[in-house]
Protein backbone atom coordinates (compact mmCIF):
# COMPACT_ATOMS: atom_id res chain seq x y z
CA UNK A 1 0.00 0.00 0.00
CA UNK A 2 1.64 3.56 -0.79
CA UNK A 3 1.82 6.09 2.01
CA UNK A 4 0.80 9.74 0.82
CA UNK A 5 2.51 12.23 3.45
CA UNK A 6 1.50 15.62 3.26
CA UNK A 7 3.54 18.72 4.67
CA UNK A 8 2.11 19.06 8.11
CA UNK A 9 0.95 16.14 9.07
CA UNK A 10 4.40 14.46 8.14
CA UNK A 11 6.45 17.53 9.55
CA UNK A 12 4.85 17.00 13.01
CA UNK A 13 6.67 14.24 13.48
CA UNK A 14 10.33 15.29 12.35
CA UNK A 15 13.25 16.81 14.49
CA UNK A 16 16.43 18.46 13.15
CA UNK A 17 18.43 16.75 15.44
CA UNK A 18 17.61 12.94 14.38
CA UNK A 19 17.44 14.15 10.73
CA UNK A 20 21.33 14.99 10.74
CA UNK A 21 22.07 11.86 12.49
CA UNK A 22 19.82 9.94 9.70
CA UNK A 23 21.97 11.44 7.10
CA UNK A 24 25.36 10.70 8.79
CA UNK A 25 24.18 7.34 8.77
CA UNK A 26 23.09 7.00 5.45
CA UNK A 27 26.74 7.86 4.46
CA UNK A 28 28.13 5.11 6.69
CA UNK A 29 26.37 2.16 4.18
CA UNK A 30 27.08 1.81 0.68
CA UNK A 31 27.46 4.69 -1.46
CA UNK A 32 24.51 5.94 -3.78
CA UNK A 33 24.25 5.78 -7.31
CA UNK A 34 22.91 9.22 -8.06
CA UNK A 35 21.32 10.74 -11.80
CA UNK A 36 20.52 14.08 -12.60
CA UNK A 37 18.60 15.65 -15.74
CA UNK A 38 18.78 19.26 -15.89
CA UNK A 39 16.69 20.92 -18.75
CA UNK A 40 16.17 25.11 -19.21
CA UNK A 41 14.19 26.96 -20.65
CA UNK A 42 15.43 30.81 -19.98
CA UNK A 43 15.71 31.49 -16.24
CA UNK A 44 13.43 28.72 -16.03
CA UNK A 45 15.06 24.80 -14.69
CA UNK A 46 13.67 21.50 -14.90
CA UNK A 47 15.81 18.94 -12.51
CA UNK A 48 15.02 15.55 -12.61
CA UNK A 49 16.77 13.43 -9.30
CA UNK A 50 17.24 9.92 -8.95
CA UNK A 51 18.81 8.01 -6.53
CA UNK A 52 19.38 4.65 -5.18
CA UNK A 53 21.25 3.19 -1.98
CA UNK A 54 21.40 0.01 -1.43
CA UNK A 55 19.33 -1.32 1.32
CA UNK A 56 17.56 1.93 1.62
CA UNK A 57 15.41 2.06 -1.63
CA UNK A 58 15.29 4.30 -4.87
CA UNK A 59 13.91 7.90 -5.28
CA UNK A 60 12.86 9.81 -7.89
CA UNK A 61 12.43 13.64 -7.83
CA UNK A 62 11.09 16.21 -9.94
CA UNK A 63 11.50 19.51 -9.28
CA UNK A 64 10.46 23.17 -11.13
CA UNK A 65 12.34 25.95 -10.81
CA UNK A 66 10.66 29.60 -11.75
CA UNK A 67 11.94 32.39 -10.44
CA UNK A 68 9.59 34.66 -12.20
CA UNK A 69 6.75 33.40 -10.58
CA UNK A 70 7.51 35.28 -7.07
CA UNK A 71 6.73 38.44 -9.05
CA UNK A 72 3.27 36.76 -9.61
CA UNK A 73 2.48 35.60 -6.04
CA UNK A 74 3.64 32.17 -7.00
CA UNK A 75 5.67 29.92 -5.49
CA UNK A 76 9.10 29.62 -7.32
CA UNK A 77 9.32 25.49 -6.91
CA UNK A 78 6.77 23.09 -7.20
CA UNK A 79 7.46 19.03 -7.82
CA UNK A 80 6.81 15.56 -6.67
CA UNK A 81 8.60 13.13 -4.78
CA UNK A 82 8.31 9.33 -5.01
CA UNK A 83 10.05 7.01 -2.82
CA UNK A 84 10.31 3.11 -3.86
CA UNK A 85 11.25 -0.17 -1.98
CA UNK A 86 14.35 -1.42 -3.03
CA UNK A 87 13.58 -5.10 -2.02
CA UNK A 88 10.46 -5.32 -4.86
CA UNK A 89 10.99 -1.73 -6.86
CA UNK A 90 6.98 -0.69 -5.18
CA UNK A 91 5.84 2.82 -4.62
CA UNK A 92 6.48 2.97 -0.84
CA UNK A 93 5.36 6.50 -0.52
CA UNK A 94 4.52 9.81 -2.32
CA UNK A 95 5.73 12.85 -0.25
CA UNK A 96 5.12 16.48 -0.63
CA UNK A 97 7.75 17.90 -2.34
CA UNK A 98 8.04 21.19 -0.22
CA UNK A 99 8.45 18.54 2.68
CA UNK A 100 10.98 16.81 1.60
CA UNK A 101 12.81 19.91 0.03
CA UNK A 102 12.73 22.02 3.20
CA UNK A 103 14.46 19.18 5.81
CA UNK A 104 16.65 18.12 2.84
CA UNK A 105 18.13 21.30 2.07
CA UNK A 106 18.32 22.69 6.03
CA UNK A 107 19.63 19.63 7.25
CA UNK A 108 22.37 18.77 4.86
CA UNK A 109 23.49 22.26 6.08
CA UNK A 110 22.83 21.80 9.59
CA UNK A 111 24.93 18.45 9.54
CA UNK A 112 28.21 19.96 8.10
CA UNK A 113 27.76 22.82 10.54
CA UNK A 114 27.38 20.35 13.49
CA UNK A 115 30.57 19.58 12.12
CA UNK A 116 32.56 22.36 10.86
CA UNK A 117 31.03 25.63 12.85
CA UNK A 118 32.77 26.23 16.28
CA UNK A 119 30.39 24.87 18.88
CA UNK A 120 30.34 28.12 20.63
CA UNK A 121 28.89 29.94 17.98
CA UNK A 122 26.81 32.74 18.63
CA UNK A 123 25.84 35.12 16.05
CA UNK A 124 24.26 33.47 12.53
CA UNK A 125 23.54 35.31 9.67
CA UNK A 126 21.25 34.38 6.86
CA UNK A 127 21.26 35.84 3.74
CA UNK A 128 18.30 35.53 1.34
CA UNK A 129 15.12 35.69 3.33
CA UNK A 130 13.58 33.61 1.17
CA UNK A 131 11.46 30.18 1.72
CA UNK A 132 14.83 28.56 2.63
CA UNK A 133 15.99 31.04 5.36
CA UNK A 134 13.10 30.39 6.94
CA UNK A 135 13.81 26.65 7.52
CA UNK A 136 17.61 27.36 8.14
CA UNK A 137 16.18 29.44 10.98
CA UNK A 138 14.57 26.15 12.20
CA UNK A 139 16.92 24.37 11.77
CA UNK A 140 20.20 26.12 13.13
CA UNK A 141 17.99 27.07 16.29
CA UNK A 142 18.02 23.47 17.03
CA UNK A 143 21.90 22.85 17.01
CA UNK A 144 22.68 26.42 18.74
CA UNK A 145 19.77 27.18 20.99
CA UNK A 146 21.36 30.18 22.39
CA UNK A 147 22.35 32.29 18.97
CA UNK A 148 21.10 35.64 17.87
CA UNK A 149 20.48 35.70 14.14
CA UNK A 150 20.31 38.21 11.60
CA UNK A 151 18.97 38.67 8.27
CA UNK A 152 20.11 40.31 4.93
CA UNK A 153 18.09 40.05 1.89
CA UNK A 154 18.38 42.22 -1.32
CA UNK A 155 15.15 43.90 -1.15
CA UNK A 156 14.29 45.62 2.17
CA UNK A 157 10.92 44.54 1.90
CA UNK A 158 11.64 40.75 2.20
CA UNK A 159 13.99 41.12 5.19
CA UNK A 160 11.12 43.45 6.69
CA UNK A 161 8.79 40.04 6.14
CA UNK A 162 11.16 37.67 7.34
CA UNK A 163 11.74 39.69 11.30
CA UNK A 164 7.85 39.76 10.55
CA UNK A 165 7.88 36.20 11.07
CA UNK A 166 10.92 35.97 13.77
CA UNK A 167 11.06 38.99 15.57
CA UNK A 168 13.75 37.98 17.13
CA UNK A 169 15.99 38.15 13.89
CA UNK A 170 17.87 41.53 13.73
CA UNK A 171 17.65 42.97 10.03
CA UNK A 172 21.10 44.10 8.20
CA UNK A 173 21.60 47.10 6.17
CA UNK A 174 24.71 46.19 4.98
CA UNK A 175 25.94 42.50 3.70
CA UNK A 176 29.81 43.34 4.49
CA UNK A 177 29.38 44.57 7.94
CA UNK A 178 27.07 41.36 8.95
CA UNK A 179 29.52 38.84 7.56
CA UNK A 180 32.74 40.47 9.34
CA UNK A 181 30.13 39.89 12.09
CA UNK A 182 29.12 36.46 11.97
CA UNK A 183 30.51 33.31 13.36
CA UNK A 184 28.00 31.49 10.91
CA UNK A 185 27.04 32.64 7.17
CA UNK A 186 24.59 30.62 5.85
CA UNK A 187 23.40 31.65 2.36
CA UNK A 188 20.08 30.84 -0.09
CA UNK A 189 19.84 32.87 -2.84
CA UNK A 190 19.15 33.08 -6.48
CA UNK A 191 22.58 34.74 -7.30
CA UNK A 192 24.57 34.50 -10.21
CA UNK A 193 26.79 36.77 -9.28
CA UNK A 194 28.98 36.32 -6.09
CA UNK A 195 27.57 38.41 -2.81
CA UNK A 196 30.45 37.44 -0.31
CA UNK A 197 33.50 38.27 -0.35
CA UNK A 198 36.68 36.53 0.80
CA UNK A 199 38.00 39.78 1.99
CA UNK A 200 35.11 40.20 4.58
CA UNK A 201 35.85 36.77 6.04
CA UNK A 202 37.14 36.50 9.61
CA UNK A 203 38.87 33.60 11.45
CA UNK A 204 36.64 31.12 12.66
CA UNK A 205 33.64 31.53 10.91
CA UNK A 206 31.72 29.07 9.04
CA UNK A 207 30.14 29.91 5.77
CA UNK A 208 27.44 27.42 4.39
CA UNK A 209 26.29 28.27 0.74
CA UNK A 210 23.20 27.07 -0.55
CA UNK A 211 21.42 28.97 -3.41
CA UNK A 212 23.69 27.67 -6.38
CA UNK A 213 22.18 24.74 -7.88
CA UNK A 214 23.08 25.44 -11.54
CA UNK A 215 26.52 25.81 -13.77
CA UNK A 216 26.16 29.43 -13.75
CA UNK A 217 25.66 30.57 -10.32
CA UNK A 218 27.82 31.52 -7.30
CA UNK A 219 27.70 33.09 -3.85
CA UNK A 220 31.16 33.78 -2.93
CA UNK A 221 34.28 34.86 -4.62
CA UNK A 222 37.25 32.78 -5.94
CA UNK A 223 38.85 34.95 -2.83
CA UNK A 224 36.82 33.05 -0.31
CA UNK A 225 37.29 29.80 -1.91
CA UNK A 226 41.17 30.11 -1.74
CA UNK A 227 41.24 30.74 2.14
CA UNK A 228 39.24 28.98 3.19
CA UNK A 229 38.91 24.96 4.06
CA UNK A 230 36.55 23.67 1.61
CA UNK A 231 33.75 20.56 2.02
CA UNK A 232 31.07 19.19 0.05
CA UNK A 233 28.07 16.92 0.80
CA UNK A 234 28.91 14.83 -2.86
CA UNK A 235 31.86 15.49 -5.13
CA UNK A 236 29.64 13.84 -7.50
CA UNK A 237 26.90 16.37 -7.23
CA UNK A 238 28.64 19.34 -7.08
CA UNK A 239 32.21 19.78 -8.37
CA UNK A 240 31.46 19.18 -11.86
CA UNK A 241 28.14 20.43 -11.97
CA UNK A 242 27.76 23.80 -9.72
CA UNK A 243 28.91 27.18 -10.38
CA UNK A 244 30.16 27.91 -7.25
CA UNK A 245 33.17 25.24 -7.75
CA UNK A 246 33.21 24.57 -11.56
CA UNK A 247 33.41 28.42 -12.76
CA UNK A 248 36.71 28.73 -10.52
CA UNK A 249 38.25 25.08 -11.10
CA UNK A 250 37.92 26.10 -14.74
CA UNK A 251 39.87 29.58 -14.30
CA UNK A 252 42.48 27.69 -12.16
CA UNK A 253 41.43 30.17 -9.46
CA UNK A 254 40.48 27.09 -7.66
CA UNK A 255 41.38 22.73 -7.52
CA UNK A 256 39.27 20.13 -7.41
CA UNK A 257 41.51 18.63 -4.95
CA UNK A 258 41.41 21.54 -3.16
CA UNK A 259 37.75 20.19 -1.40
CA UNK A 260 39.10 18.51 1.92
CA UNK A 261 35.99 15.84 2.06
CA UNK A 262 32.54 14.97 1.60
CA UNK A 263 29.95 13.34 3.58
CA UNK A 264 31.65 9.66 2.75
CA UNK A 265 34.81 11.07 4.20
CA UNK A 266 33.73 11.28 7.83
CA UNK A 267 37.15 11.14 9.05
CA UNK A 268 38.49 14.15 7.43
CA UNK A 269 34.87 16.20 7.67
CA UNK A 270 36.09 18.39 10.56
CA UNK A 271 37.02 21.49 11.46
CA UNK A 272 40.83 21.17 12.44
CA UNK A 273 41.30 24.28 14.54
CA UNK A 274 39.27 27.15 15.87
CA UNK A 275 41.24 29.50 13.66
CA UNK A 276 40.16 27.91 10.21
CA UNK A 277 37.93 29.79 8.01
CA UNK A 278 35.34 26.58 6.82
CA UNK A 279 33.35 26.35 3.80
CA UNK A 280 30.33 24.28 2.83
CA UNK A 281 28.78 23.67 -0.28
CA UNK A 282 25.69 22.64 -0.12
CA UNK A 283 24.64 20.12 -3.52
CA UNK A 284 21.44 18.68 -2.06
CA UNK A 285 21.96 15.63 -4.78
CA UNK A 286 19.09 13.17 -4.99
CA UNK A 287 20.87 10.63 -2.16
CA UNK A 288 19.95 13.13 0.05
CA UNK A 289 16.49 13.30 -0.75
CA UNK A 290 16.36 9.56 -0.24
CA UNK A 291 17.95 9.58 2.76
CA UNK A 292 15.41 12.19 4.29
CA UNK A 293 12.53 10.56 2.83
CA UNK A 294 13.08 7.30 4.32
CA UNK A 295 13.58 9.16 7.79
CA UNK A 296 10.47 10.75 6.97
CA UNK A 297 8.48 7.36 6.40
CA UNK A 298 10.40 5.75 9.34
CA UNK A 299 8.78 8.49 11.15
CA UNK A 300 5.57 8.30 9.87
CA UNK A 301 5.04 4.42 10.77
CA UNK A 302 6.77 5.23 14.22
CA UNK A 303 3.81 7.59 15.06
CA UNK A 304 1.23 5.05 13.45
CA UNK A 305 0.63 7.59 10.74
CA UNK A 306 0.62 4.66 8.30
CA UNK A 307 -2.63 2.92 7.97
CA UNK A 308 -1.43 -0.27 5.80
CA UNK A 309 1.71 -0.55 8.51
CA UNK A 310 -0.88 -0.83 11.51
CA UNK A 311 -3.10 -3.20 9.64
CA UNK A 312 -0.42 -5.44 8.42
Amino acid sequence: MTVMIPFAEGEANLDWIALTDALAAGHVGPKADVADVFLYEGDNTLLNRSAWIAGMGLLVKCATIFPGNKAQGKPAIGGAVNLFSGVDGTLEAILDFHLVTKWKTAGDSLLAARRLARPDSRNILIVGAGTVGHSLHAAYSAAFPEARFTIWNRSVEGAAAFHDTHPDVAVADDLETAVQAADIVTAATMSTEPLIKGEWLQPGQHIDLIGAYRPDMREVDDAALQQAQVFVDSRETTIDHIGELKIPIASRAFAANDVIADYYQPDRFRRKNDTDITLFKNGGGAHLDLMTSRYILDAWRRQGSDPGRKNS
